[in-house]
């Protein structure tokens, strides 16, 4: 089957194209990206002025849930919400039950993403056994079971010697090393950010320092080993002035900031609504402003969801007794046009470098441009659609995020993946187009 995209723009940083151009799908690859392609037999789409063709979304930092906790998420409904969301391609993080810190579970995960259909689906290891922080995984064996980084997310790496050695070894193979960068003893039983919004409603503090030393720690051992690090959902400006510095220094150190982090502050915790509470909590609007900037001028490599699904009932607690984590595979599209690019903070272009370029670079995985003879993993937006957050629309099985109601600027069209269309917005102007002419 081949299809014939005409009459949108092109955005495709990798090859320099930034303009309306043609996109041919031949036997699901890009066959061709040129003005005024010939049809040869192609079904056309004409999409509507506006209409933007970029390269699959790839959001690094997921959590399926699956296999242990399918109450919160499976794999299956995860690709869902991420097909809904534009991403064509997600990371899951290691932290289910079991934990994936052995082949068996990191074929498992592959086989249910491939039984769901949908998004492409890539395991991320842990870097411990059970993630507990004691003794080395099989790295080689996770590696060629398919894991494309390695992590004890919702746990830091424990300690420095266990950092030192996971650095070295998954060097060897080019994975990165993705830390959930927070000093335990300083966090302590803290459930907000340390500062004035939380002593005010009686919430223990996590000060954005405990963060900051295990950055510190972490470039340090990186430069150390010339091992990959990765910082996971940094969210301080301690932290990004760390990482300026790792990036100065010619230390092979990346990051990724979560939407929530630049659209939010420890403001919103008034209320003690639990779908403001995650960690690293919402900081403060020195903190936000600085990401802001980190964002606008490359210091930041990844915009990333942290997709943290929880069920109702989880949430429907005290706040401090409330688990962390809030969904965002279905909201950060629209955030990010609606915070970053309409209000001039960084162009479309950097936008899908954050969601595309860099990610794809980062973990090694395929995608992130256009090019002819790639596979079709394709997002399509809509960047002036009025997009009101429908919390019981969204298709992630939990619903636990604090947009619902919000009525943002920007979205999504559709999502091809593997010249296959996987989601189609019948409330964007030429889903129901993209639609028809993937059906015939």
């Amino acid at each position: 089957m081949a299809i014939l995209l005409k009459h949108a723009r092109v955005v495709d940083p990798r090859n320099g194209r930034d303009g309306e151009f043609d996109v041919r799908i031949d036997n699901g690859v890009v066959a061709a990206v040129g003005k005024g392609l010939p049809v040869d037999g192609a079904t056309v789409i004409a999409l509507p002025a506006g209409t933007v063709i970029t390269p699959g979304l790839i959001d690094m930092h997921v959590h399926l849930r699956e296999p242990g906790q399918e109450h919160k998420e499976t794999i299956a409904t995860g690709a869902a919400a991420a097909v809904a969301g534009g991403f064509t391609a997600v990371a899951c993080m290691p932290n289910t039950d079991p934990v994936n810190d052995h082949a068996a579970i990191t074929d498992l995960i592959k086989l249910k993403a491939r039984e769901a259909g949908l998004a492409r689906v890539y395991p991320i290891g842990a870097v411990s056994r059970g993630s507990k922080g004691e003794q080395l995984t099989e790295i080689a064996e996770l590696r060629q079971a398919g894991c494309v980084a390695l992590s004890d997310d919702g746990r830091p790496v424990a300690t420095s010697l266990l950092m030192r050695r996971a650095l070295e070894y998954a060097g060897m193979f080019g994975m990165p090393i993705i830390d959930h960068c927070e000093d335990p003893s300083l966090k302590g039983d803290g459930v907000a950010h340390e500062g004035y919004h939380a002593a005010r409603l009686g919430l223990r503090g996590i000060p954005g320092e405990a963060e900051e030393l295990w950055i510190e720690r972490d470039i340090t051992l990186a430069g150390m080993t010339h091992g990959i690090f990765h910082v996971a959902h940094m969210s301080t400006a301690g932290s990004l002035r760390a990482v300026r510095n790792g990036k100065s220094r010619g230390i092979r150190v990346t990051t990724e900031v979560a939407p929530h982090h630049f659209v939010l502050t420890d403001e919103a915790l008034e209320g003690y609504d639990t779908n403001v509470k995650m960690n690293p909590p919402l900081r403060s609007d020195i903190d936000r402003d600085a990401l802001i900037a980190g964002l606008a001028d490359g210091s930041i490599d990844v915009i990333a969801t942290d997709h943290a699904p929880h069920h109702r009932d989880e949430k429907h607690v005290e706040f401090d007794r409330a688990p962390f984590g809030i969904t965002g595979l279905e909201t950060c599209v629209s955030l990010t046009f609606d915070r970053l690019v309409h209000r001039g903070v960084i162009p479309l272009r950097r936008m899908v470098e954050l969601l595309s370029v860099n990610p794809s670079a980062i973990l090694r995985v395929p995608g992130g441009s256009l090019s002819e003879g790639v596979p079709a993993d394709i997002t399509i937006l809509a960047p002036d659609l009025a997009v009101t957050v429908d919390v019981a629309a969204m298709k992630s099985r939990s619903k636990n995020t604090p947009f619902g109601g919000w009525t943002l600027r920007g979205g999504i069209v559709g999502t091809i993946v593997g010249g296959e269309l996987k989601y189609a917005n019948s409330l964007a102007p030429g889903g129901d187009a993209l639609a028809a002419g993937f059906a015939r």
